[in-house]
């Protein structure tokens, strides 16, 4: 583990179908990965993910992505030292999204000491609905990939 602390956010919003996939990570990560990872779920205001992943050694941020890949594909990227591709477009349905937090974040000096951020591909954004299936699936197989991530940190 690493000798900071190691925070999972998964940022969305539960109400508005696949948008809500980053907070239903963040829930299974809570469950299944080892003892001292923080796993939270967020909204994604710059402010408050500055604030959270402050003091880590490692912060792995999981969003909504739309980027032309099939519903439910899963894309990782280490933000730690380049900003995000132009093709890992983080969908949001508020008014600031977790890409632009994080490359605010690179300009103020406030990024974690490692970043890796992990985008679902969504199709729906549709209020009050659930994850559709692909996308269910990619939230399983993320959170795999960030146990796996936060394990060999």
């Amino acid at each position: 583990m690493a000798e900071g602390p190691v925070v999972v956010i998964g940022v969305g919003n539960p109400d508005r179908g696949d948008d809500g996939v980053g907070p239903v990570v963040a829930g299974m990560v809570a469950e299944a990965c080892a003892p001292g990872v923080t796993a939270v779920a967020d909204r994604g205001d710059p402010a408050v993910l500055m604030d959270r992943w402050d003091g880590a050694s490692l912060a792995v941020l999981v969003d909504a992505m739309v980027s032309g890949c099939p519903p439910g594909a899963v894309e990782r990227f280490d933000a730690t030292v380049v900003p995000l591709p132009a093709s890992m477009r983080l969908a949001s349905t508020h008014s600031v999204g977790a890409g632009e937090a994080v490359e605010l974040a690179r300009a103020l000096g406030r990024l974690p000491d490692r970043l890796v951020v992990y985008g679902i591909e969504v199709v729906s954004f549709a209020p009050g609905a659930q994850l559709t299936g692909e996308v269910a699936d990619g939230a399983r197989l993320a959170a795999g990939m960030v146990c796996e991530e936060v394990a060999g940190a």
